[in-house]
């Protein structure tokens, strides 16, 4: 019977266990560009004797008008990339495996983090019911300004460099974020998605920008390097619910079933939240793709022990466990107990709350 620790190969990514870190924005960047701290943070969670088997980065932005909050972290330029070479080079002298996940807020931004001050773009001008990160603490988003049919091959080349830049930076791999309602979910959902040109309407049409983006991300680093996040029902960052969601993300993973990505990350429910917020058949989108499948979203030891063995999941990832016990592995592996999480300090800072979690040896000390 396979086992949350056994050892696994996700495409071209071997892994010593089936322990995922989840990716968290901690907003700790300096202008957009990772710091020692960081290499600090994902290294204590790096070894998989007690640690992930794989780390999935902080949300990154492609570009400078993908950024929505204050401090967080880019790799489209040469310092970016420079810096995260550090954190890529501190998690395998742990014998870590580690993947960026690729993000472009869309909407869900404001116009103090965008250049020239300038309106986030979307796939839609409808203003985003949601908050953002910016100096000063938490504001209301922006208005967004629908992408031009004639920008969107520029977005989907912006993913493809990130691509690239992310293999001249080190790591094993990517995450394309198509979930949380971020910009592919903003074209993917019919909550959101106004459009009448070949980016709206039919769910074909909603898709075609997370096909043409993961087919660009695929053309560049192969898919054996690639996976994808999705959330077919979390409403955060008002994302309502698709008018036939099931329908819509079925068809998505059949599309991207031929590119033979590493794996699909799927949060089940609502992103942090309730598991239940709207009923999903996520076993159908499991047996439409044949590489590996990470499940997410208030997965207890036991459900993930069951989720692996049942063949339910190949993979488990822990997002807040993971941010308060970087030796979250070995807890789960020896059933240790978990240190509690400190709200008050995931957003912004320094060290506190974010590098100062003691281990289990350091609390038996």
């Amino acid at each position: 019977m396979t086992s949350l620790f056994d050892p696994t190969q996700i495409g071209d990514i071997a892994l010593a266990n089936r322990i995922v870190m989840a990716p968290l924005t901690r907003n700790r960047a300096v202008d957009q560009v990772p710091n020692d701290l960081m290499t600090t943070y994902y290294r204590q969670r790096a070894n998989p004797a007690t640690g992930a088997g794989l780390i999935i980065t902080e949300a990154t932005q492609i570009s400078p008008e993908g950024q929505g909050y204050l401090d967080t972290p880019g790799i489209h330029s040469p310092e970016q990339v420079a810096a995260w070479r550090r954190v890529t080079d501190a998690v395998h002298a742990e014998g870590g495996r580690i993947v960026v996940q690729l993000w472009h807020v869309g909407r869900i931004s404001h116009v103090s983090l965008q250049p020239g001050g300038a309106a986030p773009l979307s796939s839609t001008n409808k203003v985003a019911n949601s908050k953002t990160f910016v100096a000063g603490g938490f504001a209301p988003c922006s208005p967004p300004r629908a992408l031009r049919t004639e920008e969107i091959p520029g977005i989907v080349e912006q993913y493809r460099q990130a691509a690239r830049n992310a293999m001249a930076a080190g790591f094993d791999g990517v995450e394309v974020h198509a979930a949380n309602g971020y910009l592919i979910d903003q074209f993917l959902r019919d909550s959101i998605n106004d459009r009448s040109d070949a980016y709206g309407g039919s769910q074909e049409n909603r898709a075609r920008l997370l096909v043409e983006v993961m087919t660009a991300v695929v053309a560049e680093i192969g898919g054996g390097r690639t996976g994808v996040r999705l959330s077919p029902v979390t409403p955060v960052n008002d994302a309502g619910q698709d008018s036939d969601a099931q329908g819509l993300f079925e068809y998505a993973v059949q599309q991207l079933a031929p590119l033979q990505l590493a794996f699909i990350h799927v949060v089940e429910g609502q992103t942090g939240g309730p598991r239940d917020v709207a009923p999903f058949d996520y076993a159908a989108l499991r047996r439409l793709f044949q590489g590996a499948w990470m499940v997410n979203n208030g997965y207890t030891r036991a459900m993930s022990l069951d989720a692996v063995a049942s063949g339910a999941a190949d993979l488990v990832a822990f997002g807040k466990a993971f941010i308060s016990n970087p030796d979250l592995g070995r807890r789960l592996r020896d059933e240790g107990a978990l240190n509690a999480l400190n709200p008050a300090l995931l957003y912004g800072g320094g060290a506190a709350g974010y590098t100062d979690y003691p281990t289990l040896d350091a609390v038996a000390a």
